[in-house]
């Protein structure tokens, strides 16, 4: 009898260890003995992304939508170069037509800097709007972003939410007003996403705020608004589409980046390559590669157009969730340092390096440089951009995709290089040191890199041809 109770001891305790921790079919799987906060790496990842609303002449539905929200006082972002332009009149006849009080705020800074950010806080605080809309690119709608956390969190100081180490990184538990998106370029895919970039001129680099809280509630894709952009803006917005979709596929998987978060809620918006992302990426790059020489070749070709200004909503959603590593991170300070440099097409009274432009022109480099660690996606991606691959060898992947990315950018008339556009090898220093704050987005590279690697990329990529 001894025995037999033995037996079903043992048996009871072989049960035990066998039963399913799933918390659906077991009363033990609170014993389980990993947590996530021992963890060093994730074993998870997230996606959030703003609803979407496409169709051409969809603007008009904007006051609508404001009136189902029941918003009393909306306030309308764009800049000064827009405001004279259909997709900005659009956006008024509908509010005016469905009775939205509304103002305007158009003093939207072309890659906002801290002190335009703070400007158009200042606004929102002062006139306590219960609603916003952006109508631009992604420096109207990343700056509309800003002005809704700030507005809806008047106590906190700037840098409490601006990426750490430069700001505190702070999570953002504030609850924030309604938010409609209406992009005019086929760039950013800000419409998608919680990120908000903008130039911090006392380090002279870019930086933003990252956070799923920020995300517009709405992003109305309407493809007639592209129809104004002049041929450079449509290309360089194209470029960064085409970097986003690139990135985000080839970024470090979302199992590898660390650490894990012990609260789901510090979990990054940026995460890591991951199944989802990498079919909105990988998507997005057919069309980059199908449209966007037609989109700026041809004004008219109302096709070619459309298409791009999804696949701008596509890879944003991608890299929204997975993020982008060192093209971005290594464009920051390209961008920030800029001397003289006024890009073709863009109606400013600053020196500007647009940003696809300042995001692309290091890529052939960094994707040599990155092949190493997934070359067959390096691969894949050059075969979706052009290339014949059927003799290819893997290790020759990261090569083979700077050659097609060099002949794709000398069929747009890309400058030569970081040296046409005002930099030289004594400026590598000063390059490096601003990327060196982006660990957001460096550290999702799938190799990782040092300063000397960092600075043989600036210098292989002061000349493209």
């Amino acid at each position: 009898m001894a025995g037999g109770r033995e037996r079903v001891a043992h048996l009871l305790r072989q049960l035990q260890r066998a039963a399913c921790w799933c918390p659906a079919h077991s009363h033990t799987y609170s014993q389980a003995p990993e947590h996530a906060a021992l963890r060093r790496t994730d074993y998870a990842f997230e996606m959030a992304v703003s609803n979407i609303r496409y169709g051409e002449g969809v603007t008009k539905e904007v006051g609508m939508d404001l009136q189902n929200l029941g918003a009393r006082k909306v306030c309308v972002m764009t800049d000064k170069n827009l405001c004279q332009l259909p997709p900005v009149k659009e956006v008024l006849n509908s509010l005016t037509k469905n009775r939205i009080t509304f103002q305007m705020y158009d003093d939207v800074r072309v890659e906002p800097t801290d002190q335009s950010f703070m400007d158009a806080i200042t606004f929102a605080k002062k006139e306590e709007f219960d609603a916003y809309v952006a109508v631009g690119g992604g420096s109207v709608i990343d700056t509309c972003k800003a002005a809704n956390l700030y507005a809806s969190s008047p106590e906190s100081d700037f840098l409490d939410y601006v990426n750490a180490p430069i700001g505190k990184g702070k999570s953002v538990t504030v609850p924030l007003k309604p938010f409609i998106a209406v992009p005019t370029t086929a760039g950013t895919g800000s419409e998608t996403t919680g990120i908000a970039i903008f130039d911090y001129k006392e380090l002279k680099v870019k930086t933003g705020i990252a956070s799923r809280a920020i995300k517009p509630t709405l992003g109305m894709i309407d493809p007639l608004h592209t129809l104004h952009m002049p041929e450079r803006v449509v290309a360089n917005s194209g470029f960064d589409v085409l970097c986003h979709a690139l990135e985000a596929y080839t970024a470090l998987p979302y199992k590898m980046r660390s650490p894990c978060p012990s609260n789901p809620i510090n979990r990054p918006a940026y995460q890591g390559s991951n199944p989802i992302s990498d079919v909105w990426a990988v998507h997005a790059l057919r069309i980059v590669a199908k449209y966007l020489k037609r989109a700026v070749r041809m004004p008219g070709d109302h096709e070619a157009r459309a298409n791009m200004h999804l696949a701008s909503a596509f890879a944003g959603i991608g890299f929204g969730n997975a993020g982008v590593h060192l093209c971005h991170g290594m464009s920051y300070p390209i961008s920030g340092l800029v001397k003289s440099y006024k890009a073709k097409d863009y109606n400013v009274d600053h020196p500007l390096v647009p940003h696809g432009l300042s995001v692309v022109l290091t890529s052939p480099a960094v994707f040599t440089f990155t092949a190493e660690m997934c070359p067959e996606r390096h691969l894949e991606a050059a075969e979706i951009l052009g290339a014949d691959i059927r003799t290819a060898k893997i290790k020759d992947a990261g090569l083979i995709l700077a050659d097609t990315l060099r002949k794709f950018l000398f069929d747009l008339n890309v400058d030569d290089g970081l040296a046409a556009i005002g930099y030289s090898k004594a400026d590598i220093p000063a390059l490096v040191r601003g990327t060196l704050p982006q660990e957001r987005v460096t550290k999702l590279s799938p190799r990782p890199q040092t300063e000397e690697e960092l600075s043989a990329l600036f210098e292989a990529s002061m000349k493209l041809y």
